[in-house]
Protein backbone atom coordinates (compact mmCIF):
# COMPACT_ATOMS: atom_id res chain seq x y z
CA UNK A 1 0.00 0.00 0.00
CA UNK A 2 1.50 3.12 -1.27
CA UNK A 3 2.08 6.15 1.55
CA UNK A 4 -0.86 8.07 0.52
CA UNK A 5 -3.57 5.60 0.57
CA UNK A 6 -2.24 4.05 3.95
CA UNK A 7 -2.40 7.37 5.15
CA UNK A 8 -5.65 8.34 3.71
CA UNK A 9 -7.12 4.94 5.38
CA UNK A 10 -5.54 5.69 8.40
CA UNK A 11 -7.55 9.11 8.31
CA UNK A 12 -11.16 7.85 7.35
CA UNK A 13 -10.73 5.07 10.20
CA UNK A 14 -9.93 7.90 12.77
CA UNK A 15 -13.02 10.12 11.48
CA UNK A 16 -15.37 7.01 11.68
CA UNK A 17 -14.16 6.31 15.42
CA UNK A 18 -14.40 9.83 16.01
CA UNK A 19 -17.51 11.23 14.98
CA UNK A 20 -20.00 8.06 14.37
CA UNK A 21 -21.85 6.91 17.57
CA UNK A 22 -23.30 3.75 17.79
CA UNK A 23 -27.19 3.76 17.39
CA UNK A 24 -26.72 6.72 15.75
CA UNK A 25 -27.24 7.86 11.88
CA UNK A 26 -24.49 9.64 10.55
CA UNK A 27 -25.11 13.12 9.37
CA UNK A 28 -23.31 15.40 7.07
CA UNK A 29 -19.76 16.26 8.15
CA UNK A 30 -18.03 19.12 7.13
CA UNK A 31 -15.25 18.96 4.93
CA UNK A 32 -12.25 20.43 3.20
CA UNK A 33 -10.98 21.75 -0.51
CA UNK A 34 -7.68 21.82 -0.77
CA UNK A 35 -4.48 22.13 -2.93
CA UNK A 36 -0.79 22.95 -2.91
CA UNK A 37 0.74 25.88 -4.64
CA UNK A 38 3.06 22.79 -6.52
CA UNK A 39 2.89 19.49 -6.81
CA UNK A 40 6.34 19.18 -8.56
CA UNK A 41 9.58 20.67 -6.76
CA UNK A 42 12.82 20.38 -8.70
CA UNK A 43 15.53 20.34 -7.35
CA UNK A 44 18.58 21.47 -9.36
CA UNK A 45 22.72 21.92 -8.78
CA UNK A 46 22.05 25.43 -7.65
CA UNK A 47 19.04 24.90 -5.13
CA UNK A 48 18.84 26.44 -1.79
CA UNK A 49 15.28 25.40 -0.62
CA UNK A 50 11.94 27.15 -1.49
CA UNK A 51 8.60 27.36 0.14
CA UNK A 52 5.85 25.33 -0.65
CA UNK A 53 2.51 27.44 -0.40
CA UNK A 54 -0.84 25.39 1.21
CA UNK A 55 -4.16 26.44 1.33
CA UNK A 56 -7.87 25.62 1.30
CA UNK A 57 -11.43 25.91 2.82
CA UNK A 58 -13.82 24.87 5.01
CA UNK A 59 -17.13 23.55 3.96
CA UNK A 60 -19.34 23.69 7.28
CA UNK A 61 -22.35 21.43 7.15
CA UNK A 62 -25.70 23.15 8.65
CA UNK A 63 -25.40 21.93 12.10
CA UNK A 64 -21.43 23.15 12.75
CA UNK A 65 -22.41 26.94 10.31
CA UNK A 66 -22.21 29.06 13.28
CA UNK A 67 -20.82 27.16 15.83
CA UNK A 68 -17.17 28.36 16.47
CA UNK A 69 -14.03 28.01 14.27
CA UNK A 70 -12.80 24.25 13.76
CA UNK A 71 -9.04 23.72 13.58
CA UNK A 72 -6.57 22.69 10.52
CA UNK A 73 -3.66 20.76 10.68
CA UNK A 74 -1.27 20.47 7.54
CA UNK A 75 1.19 17.60 7.05
CA UNK A 76 4.27 17.30 4.78
CA UNK A 77 5.78 14.34 4.80
CA UNK A 78 7.78 11.64 3.03
CA UNK A 79 9.51 9.55 1.45
CA UNK A 80 10.01 6.44 3.92
CA UNK A 81 13.78 4.82 4.19
CA UNK A 82 15.06 2.12 6.32
CA UNK A 83 18.04 2.91 8.85
CA UNK A 84 20.15 1.60 11.10
CA UNK A 85 20.70 3.46 14.50
CA UNK A 86 23.72 3.08 16.42
CA UNK A 87 24.69 4.47 19.69
CA UNK A 88 28.48 5.17 20.53
CA UNK A 89 30.02 4.21 24.01
CA UNK A 90 33.62 4.95 25.59
CA UNK A 91 35.25 1.26 26.45
CA UNK A 92 38.49 1.77 27.79
CA UNK A 93 39.04 5.54 26.39
CA UNK A 94 37.80 4.52 23.08
CA UNK A 95 34.76 5.51 21.67
CA UNK A 96 33.15 2.55 19.84
CA UNK A 97 29.34 1.34 17.93
CA UNK A 98 27.86 -0.60 20.98
CA UNK A 99 24.17 -1.04 20.59
CA UNK A 100 22.21 -0.37 17.51
CA UNK A 101 18.21 -0.63 16.35
CA UNK A 102 17.04 -0.82 12.78
CA UNK A 103 13.71 1.24 11.86
CA UNK A 104 11.96 0.77 9.39
CA UNK A 105 9.24 3.29 7.28
CA UNK A 106 11.08 6.45 8.57
CA UNK A 107 9.74 9.46 7.04
CA UNK A 108 12.87 11.28 5.70
CA UNK A 109 10.81 14.49 5.72
CA UNK A 110 8.27 15.24 8.53
CA UNK A 111 6.56 19.02 9.03
CA UNK A 112 3.63 19.89 10.78
CA UNK A 113 1.60 23.15 11.00
CA UNK A 114 -1.37 24.63 12.39
CA UNK A 115 -3.49 27.21 13.81
CA UNK A 116 -2.57 26.72 17.70
CA UNK A 117 -0.86 24.15 19.50
CA UNK A 118 -1.90 20.76 18.29
CA UNK A 119 -2.37 19.73 22.22
CA UNK A 120 -5.22 21.51 22.30
CA UNK A 121 -6.83 20.82 19.31
CA UNK A 122 -7.77 16.92 19.86
CA UNK A 123 -7.04 14.30 22.78
CA UNK A 124 -3.41 12.92 23.00
CA UNK A 125 -4.66 9.41 21.80
CA UNK A 126 -6.35 10.64 18.76
CA UNK A 127 -3.50 12.73 17.52
CA UNK A 128 -0.75 9.70 18.41
CA UNK A 129 -3.23 7.32 16.39
CA UNK A 130 -2.70 9.76 13.25
CA UNK A 131 0.88 10.26 14.03
CA UNK A 132 0.25 14.55 14.27
CA UNK A 133 3.60 15.74 15.54
CA UNK A 134 7.13 14.60 15.23
CA UNK A 135 7.09 13.47 18.83
CA UNK A 136 4.13 11.05 17.64
CA UNK A 137 5.50 9.49 15.28
CA UNK A 138 6.34 5.28 15.83
CA UNK A 139 8.87 3.80 13.56
CA UNK A 140 9.12 -0.14 12.80
CA UNK A 141 11.73 -1.59 15.05
CA UNK A 142 13.77 -4.52 15.10
CA UNK A 143 13.84 -4.17 19.25
CA UNK A 144 10.98 -3.85 21.99
CA UNK A 145 9.52 -0.04 22.38
CA UNK A 146 11.85 0.14 25.67
CA UNK A 147 14.88 -0.77 23.56
CA UNK A 148 14.16 1.07 21.03
CA UNK A 149 12.43 4.56 22.24
CA UNK A 150 15.62 6.47 22.90
CA UNK A 151 17.34 5.53 19.23
CA UNK A 152 13.07 6.84 17.68
CA UNK A 153 13.83 10.26 19.90
CA UNK A 154 17.32 9.87 18.43
CA UNK A 155 16.40 10.17 15.06
CA UNK A 156 13.43 12.84 15.39
CA UNK A 157 15.87 15.06 17.58
CA UNK A 158 18.90 14.71 14.67
CA UNK A 159 16.79 15.34 11.97
CA UNK A 160 14.92 18.12 13.61
CA UNK A 161 18.60 19.80 13.91
CA UNK A 162 18.49 19.15 10.64
CA UNK A 163 15.61 21.10 9.50
CA UNK A 164 14.27 18.06 7.92
CA UNK A 165 11.72 17.35 11.08
CA UNK A 166 9.73 20.86 12.04
CA UNK A 167 6.57 21.61 14.11
CA UNK A 168 4.94 24.90 13.62
CA UNK A 169 2.19 26.00 16.04
CA UNK A 170 0.08 29.19 15.22
CA UNK A 171 1.72 28.88 11.22
CA UNK A 172 -2.02 28.11 9.68
CA UNK A 173 -3.61 31.39 9.01
CA UNK A 174 -7.63 31.60 8.45
CA UNK A 175 -8.72 34.12 5.89
CA UNK A 176 -12.20 35.07 7.41
CA UNK A 177 -13.97 32.48 8.63
CA UNK A 178 -13.74 29.17 5.93
CA UNK A 179 -10.09 29.92 4.08
CA UNK A 180 -6.59 29.26 5.46
CA UNK A 181 -3.14 29.02 4.22
CA UNK A 182 0.16 27.86 5.57
CA UNK A 183 3.74 27.62 4.31
CA UNK A 184 6.01 24.84 4.51
CA UNK A 185 10.03 25.17 4.66
CA UNK A 186 11.52 23.04 1.72
CA UNK A 187 15.21 22.99 2.97
CA UNK A 188 18.28 22.24 0.59
CA UNK A 189 19.27 19.19 2.08
CA UNK A 190 15.50 17.55 1.00
CA UNK A 191 15.54 14.01 -0.12
CA UNK A 192 13.82 13.82 -3.39
CA UNK A 193 10.94 10.95 -3.87
CA UNK A 194 7.38 10.98 -2.77
CA UNK A 195 6.02 13.14 -0.78
CA UNK A 196 2.16 13.62 0.66
CA UNK A 197 0.77 16.52 1.99
CA UNK A 198 -2.32 15.63 4.24
CA UNK A 199 -5.13 18.48 5.69
CA UNK A 200 -6.90 17.26 8.91
CA UNK A 201 -9.74 19.17 10.11
CA UNK A 202 -10.92 19.63 13.39
CA UNK A 203 -13.76 20.75 15.37
CA UNK A 204 -14.42 19.96 19.24
CA UNK A 205 -11.26 17.60 19.53
CA UNK A 206 -13.33 15.69 16.74
CA UNK A 207 -11.60 14.58 13.78
CA UNK A 208 -14.44 16.00 10.58
CA UNK A 209 -12.50 15.60 8.18
CA UNK A 210 -9.03 14.92 5.83
CA UNK A 211 -7.67 15.27 2.39
CA UNK A 212 -4.20 14.27 0.98
CA UNK A 213 -2.49 15.53 -2.00
CA UNK A 214 0.68 14.17 -3.89
CA UNK A 215 3.54 16.13 -3.79
CA UNK A 216 7.32 15.32 -5.37
CA UNK A 217 10.67 16.35 -5.18
CA UNK A 218 12.90 15.08 -8.58
CA UNK A 219 16.41 16.23 -8.90
CA UNK A 220 16.69 18.03 -12.51
CA UNK A 221 19.21 19.04 -14.89
CA UNK A 222 22.74 17.90 -14.96
CA UNK A 223 22.11 16.79 -11.32
CA UNK A 224 19.57 14.58 -12.54
CA UNK A 225 21.51 13.05 -14.88
CA UNK A 226 23.85 12.36 -12.92
CA UNK A 227 21.63 10.83 -10.12
CA UNK A 228 19.98 8.91 -12.30
CA UNK A 229 23.34 7.09 -13.51
CA UNK A 230 24.65 6.88 -10.27
CA UNK A 231 21.30 4.49 -9.01
CA UNK A 232 21.12 2.97 -13.01
CA UNK A 233 24.42 2.08 -13.18
CA UNK A 234 26.30 2.23 -9.81
CA UNK A 235 29.39 -0.20 -11.16
CA UNK A 236 30.04 1.91 -14.15
CA UNK A 237 29.14 5.21 -12.29
CA UNK A 238 31.53 3.96 -9.74
CA UNK A 239 34.69 3.43 -12.76
CA UNK A 240 33.81 7.09 -14.08
CA UNK A 241 33.87 8.37 -11.02
CA UNK A 242 37.58 7.01 -10.00
CA UNK A 243 38.48 7.98 -13.19
CA UNK A 244 38.01 11.71 -13.28
CA UNK A 245 39.52 11.74 -9.48
CA UNK A 246 42.50 10.27 -10.96
CA UNK A 247 42.81 12.63 -14.47
CA UNK A 248 41.91 15.68 -11.51
CA UNK A 249 45.01 14.55 -9.96
CA UNK A 250 47.26 14.25 -12.84
CA UNK A 251 46.20 17.61 -14.36
CA UNK A 252 46.54 19.16 -11.03
CA UNK A 253 50.31 17.66 -11.20
CA UNK A 254 50.77 18.88 -14.75
CA UNK A 255 49.65 22.56 -13.88
CA UNK A 256 51.58 22.88 -10.32
CA UNK A 257 54.90 20.76 -11.56
CA UNK A 258 58.01 22.81 -11.43
CA UNK A 259 60.50 22.15 -14.30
Amino acid sequence: MTLALRNLALSLTAICSACLMPNEPARAQSSLETDISSHLISVTSDFTGTELLLFGAIKYDEEDLGQGQGDVLVVVRGPEKDIVVRRKDRVAGIWINTDAVEFSRVPSFYAIASNRPIEEIAPADLLSRLRLGPSRLRFRANEPANVSLPFEEAIVRQKSLEDLYSDQAAAVYFLGDTLFRTTIAIPANVPVGDYIAEFYLFKDGELMSAQSSPLFIKKSGLGRTIFDFAHDYPALYGIAAIIVALFAGWLASAVFRKD
